[in-house]
């Protein structure tokens, strides 16, 4: 076996200078077009409405799936229910999932507690 001593150059020390490549005459290829970013799983619009509603004490009237109307104030929300603060009438648990739909209304109607029957 011969035995040879492995040369490396100083990378500090390059002995020949950089010298740039001249341009490609080839076409360049066009990019693909970028593609429109994922939205975001959760935009935190139903929790910006629900402590809205919350600091305000706005009267609501909550709508549900079986057409029966309640009155009152959002007191708190989690990610299943809403509390229903009313006047004149038992506080509700609701679960989200029995609400067909949530609106403001008038300050009268959340004072009475009524149901929309």
């Amino acid at each position: 076996m011969v035995n040879r001593k492995l040369f490396r150059p100083a990378l500090s020390d390059p002995k020949e200078s950089y010298v740039p490549r001249p341009a490609q005459a080839a076409p360049q290829p066009t990019p693909a077009p970028r593609k429109k970013p994922a939205p975001p799983d959760q935009t935190f619009a139903e929790n910006f409405y629900y402590v809205k509603q919350m600091q305000s004490r706005t009267p609501v009237a909550v709508v549900l799936d079986d057409g029966q109307v309640l009155h009152g104030t959002v007191e708190w929300y989690d990610r299943d229910c809403i509390k229903l603060t009313r006047y004149g009438s038992p506080n509700l648990l609701i679960y989200k999932h029995a609400i067909r739909y949530l609106y403001k209304d008038s300050e009268d109607a959340a004072q009475g507690g009524t149901n929309g029957q």
